[in-house]
């Protein structure tokens, strides 16, 4: 087993310290309470919201298998789509994660046949932690806009939203959404909206079954690290071996130094000489 498996207490104890700015804590609130999420979704976009349909599906994959691990909020009303999520730290792929989760949602909303007219606007919503943009704003909107005068818009009525937390805690006027940041940060509730947020963390915290998906998950996501790294090890050591059999150094030496098998090193020297 690898090192840095993390042990069933350390586990355990990161669940006991988890506040609302964990990811999968914050997803649990939101899914399952569709009121604060419903609410959080008006003050962010600054909009009234009749009634909203929460996606029925927990997309959530705990599997040795799985390649990636959603905890996003679907959440349909009318007209308007929504799909959610907290980002803990800049992965550096966010963009085409919105685009992806865009194409997710109109794939969802078109019934076969219909017309490309009846998609509904599709919102994106990334809560960062850190600034995924480093432009000093609290908040990044985007929407199709042509290149060539930077002035007509598209109109396809796709958003994605970018919320810096860092910054909206500081800089946005609506004081409840401030509060929400804040607390977001600091985990100290100021308003009424954040108390019922407390509320609801605490409570899920004590959910047993929560509990067991949040360990499992962390586990599995060092268990994708560690395969990960050594994957890369791997392929690293191997690359340096051609290089080195390229300039004709001895297969024993090149196996000791890059630390491969003689049997794998012999057989990227045949697999070079083929290929010359």
């Amino acid at each position: 087993m690898s090192k840095s498996i993390k042990s069933d207490t350390v586990l355990l104890r990161e669940w006991k310290k988890a506040t609302l700015a964990n990811n999968f804590i914050f997803y649990k609130v939101m899914r399952h309470h569709p009121d604060a999420c419903k609410h959080l979704l008006e003050m962010l976009l600054n909009i009234k919201i009749k009634r909203m349909k929460m996606s029925n599906e927990e997309i959530i994959e705990i599997d040795h298998d799985s390649k990636s691990i959603r905890l996003d909020v679907y959440v349909q009303e009318t007209k308007r789509m929504y799909d959610i999520e907290l980002q803990v730290i800049n992965t550096h792929e966010l963009p085409e994660r919105a685009r992806y989760y865009s194409a997710l949602m109109d794939l969802d909303t078109l019934e076969p046949g219909a017309k490309y007219n009846k998609l509904k606007d599709s919102h994106v919503i990334f809560i960062c932690l850190e600034d995924v943009f480093d432009n000093e704003l609290p908040i990044n909107t985007f929407e199709n806009i042509c290149q060539e005068d930077g002035i007509t818009k598209l109109n396809d009525r796709s958003y994605k939203h970018f919320f810096i937390a860092p910054r909206c805690a500081k800089i946005v006027e609506d004081k409840e959404l401030q509060a929400f940041f804040d607390f977001l940060i600091s985990n100290k509730a100021a308003s009424t909206y954040t108390s019922t947020l407390d509320s609801y963390v605490k409570d899920a915290k004590r959910n047993m079954q929560w509990r067991i998906q949040f360990m499992t998950w962390e586990r599995q996501r060092t268990y994708d690290f560690d395969a990960g790294k050594e994957k890369g090890i791997q392929e690293k050591a191997v690359a340096d071996a051609i290089e080195f059999l390229k300039e004709n150094i001895a297969p024993e030496i090149i196996a000791k130094c890059v630390k491969l098998p003689l049997e794998k090193v012999l057989e990227l020297q045949e697999q070079i000489t083929v290929k010359a």
